[in-house]
C-alpha cells in the first residue's frame, strides 16, 4: 500500500438511514485522487483516479505482491492504452478522459484481470442492476469504477445498502484535491452514500466490475 495515500478511507461510516442490508467492498485499497502523485490533472483525471484505486485493490489481494507490479501512473496508463491500439500516439501527455471501457482494457493489461461491463441507459434503470452489483461485492469485493455521459464524472463504487424505502450506492469521489484526513473526506461527502435517485435519469451509466480471483 502507497503510504502517502490514504487507505479504506470508507470504514467507519455508518450506513444510511434505517439500512441493515449493506454489502461494501472488502480488503484494502488507497485512494487515488486529483494531484496525489504530483501530478495536477484537475478537470481530467478522475477516470485514470478511480482505476489506480482498484488497482491497488489488485495488488492487496494478490498472493505474491513482489510479482505484481505497481500502480501504473497516469502516463503508464495513456502509454499503454496507446500500445494497445485504443488511442492514438496524441493520446499520451494529453488531458483526454478515459471511462469504464478504457478502465477494462487496463486491468486485463497491467494485471490479466478481465472485467464485467454493464450498461445501463439511464439512470433510472440502476436499481435493475443492484443484484448484480451486491453479487459482485459479496463474491469478489473489489472497487467498481462508474463512468457516464451527461453524467461524466467518473467515480468509484464501494458497496450498496438497501433500506425499507431506498437503495444506496456508496460512491468515492476522486475528485479531492489537497491532503485528505478521514474525518474530512467523510463530512465533506468525497465518500458517501447516495440514495439510486440522486443519479441523472438523462445520462447512460457504465460500471465496470474486475473478474478477480486470488492467485
Amino acid at each position: 500500500m502507497d503510504d502517502k495515500l490514504r487507505a479504506n478511507v470508507h470504514q467507519g461510516l455508518p450506513p444510511p438511514g434505517d439500512a441493515r442490508d449493506v454489502s461494501l467492498v472488502t480488503g484494502d485499497y488507497a485512494y487515488y485522487h486529483y494531484g496525489c502523485d504530483g501530478l495536477d490533472d484537475r478537470g481530467w483525471g478522475c477516470g485514470y483516479r478511480t482505476l489506480q484505486t482498484m488497482c491497488s485493490w489488485i495488488r492487496q489481494q494478490s498472493t505474491n505482491k513482489a510479482d505484481t507490479r505497481q500502480v501504473p501512473s497516469i502516463p503508464e496508463i495513456q502509454k499503454a492504452l496507446v500500445a494497445m491500439g485504443d488511442k492514438e500516439q496524441r493520446f499520451v501527455g494529453s488531458k483526454d478522459w478515459i471511462g469504464s471501457f478504457e478502465v477494462c482494457l487496463c486491468l486485463d493489461y497491467f494485471y490479466d484481470v478481465p472485467c464485467k461491463i454493464i450498461h445501463i441507459q439511464s439512470g433510472d434503470d440502476i436499481n435493475s442492476k443492484i443484484p448484480e452489483l451486491i453479487h459482485h461485492f459479496q463474491n469478489i469485493g473489489s472497487p467498481v469504477m462508474m463512468g457516464g455521459d451527461s453524467d461524466n464524472s467518473s467515480k468509484g463504487i464501494l458497496g450498496v445498502a438497501k433500506s425499507s424505502s431506498a437503495t444506496y450506492l456508496l460512491v468515492l469521489d476522486p475528485h479531492f484535491y489537497g491532503n485528505p484526513d478521514m474525518t474530512s473526506l467523510q463530512q465533506d461527502g468525497w465518500i458517501k452514500w447516495r440514495p439510486l435517485d440522486s443519479f441523472m435519469s438523462q445520462s447512460f451509466y457504465n460500471f465496470c466490475l474486475p473478474q478477480f480471483k486470488t492467485r
